[in-house]
């Protein structure tokens, strides 16, 4: 659904986004990762047709961006870091106008309101924008690029501003659209939980290429092992030797006070790893489970850590 080849964008001197390839499948949601000022806005914009690329080529929906941009603005909803609402209408009829732009008639603008409720706070839809929080700004623009009911939606940085329950509720209308409309997203954002929690696969992009790719599991796998943690008080030559012995444990590293056993698969390795030291009588102060995260993946690729990201 999305398709970059050698895509490039120049402003003067400042190469911007240098030559990325890309592939988006039909039905994925891709979340796109990057510090401010790797690229991630201006990919979105070409892609979306509202920035040329000084080189290479990107289609969206089949359609190439370049040579057919009306049609590609059909087929997209999209919603940018800033929303563009004119704070002197209504919920209603900005939803309405972006409608009626798309050429949906009332019944089916009606009905795509109702349909889009879980997003839009609908005590206040018939109140003016301008008395609206920027939460509650972020959710109508996300309702507004979705009213035509788009193949391809691009958001970026969707939840920037919101508070826990706003994000939680993007969240799950994302997974919704996904889900039951097969809906294709491409989803920059700088939260790690979020690219984590809704993306298929994840792009990491800095200084404007794309440096390392693939789902969360692959990429924190690729930077470490998981590692059942056991915090003890008493015997920890004791808990070294039980642990050697549970299956699936591949190496154990002892520190003062804690005993680490390393392993490929942690969610299936602590239950034998709990019943183990149970069973030779091991008295632990705390059982736990550390994996790699995504922080850990941006760390090794970059050598920093993403900012204003959550860990």
């Amino acid at each position: 659904m999305i398709r970059a080849e050698s895509l490039t964008r120049r402003f003067g001197d400042n190469l911007a986004v240098d030559s990325i390839d890309l592939s988006v499948e039909r039905g994925e949601i891709y979340g796109f990762l990057g510090p401010n000022g790797a690229g991630k806005s201006t990919v979105v914009r070409m892609l979306c047709t509202l920035l040329a690329p000084t080189s290479g080529s990107a289609s969206v929906a089949d359609l190439d961006v370049s040579d057919h941009p009306g049609e590609v603005r059909l087929a997209i909803g999209v919603a940018l870091q800033e929303a563009s609402l004119d704070p002197k209408m209504t919920g209603r009829e900005i939803i309405t106008t972006q409608g009626r732009l798309f050429g949906l008639r009332s019944t089916e603008i009606s009905k795509r309101i109702d349909e889009l409720a879980p997003l839009i706070d609908m005590n206040a839809i018939d109140h003016l924008v301008g008395t609206y929080s920027g939460g509650m700004r972020r959710r109508l623009d996300l309702a507004a690029s979705l009213v035509h009911n788009p193949s391809v939606l691009f958001l970026d940085e969707p939840t920037t501003g919101l508070d826990p329950p706003g994000r939680l509720r993007v969240w799950e209308e994302v997974r919704r659209l996904n889900r039951e409309l097969g809906m294709t997203v491409f989803l920059t954002t700088q939260y790690l939980e979020e690219a984590d929690t809704l993306a298929h696969r994840v792009g990491v992009i800095d200084h404007g290429r794309i440096v390392v790719e693939g789902s969360p599991a692959e990429l924190k796998r690729s930077v470490g092992d998981d590692v059942v943690v056991v915090k003890v008080a008493g015997d920890s030559d004791r808990v070294a030797e039980v642990l050697a012995a549970v299956p699936g444990v591949d190496r154990i590293e002892r520190y003062e006070h804690e005993v680490r056993a390393v392993t490929k698969d942690g969610g299936r390795a602590l239950s034998p790893v709990a019943v183990a030291l149970d069973r030779a009588g091991c008295v632990v102060d705390e059982l736990a489970l550390r994996t790699p995260t995504l922080d850990d993946v941006f760390l090794h690729v970059t050598g920093s850590h993403l900012e204003g990201g959550d860990t």
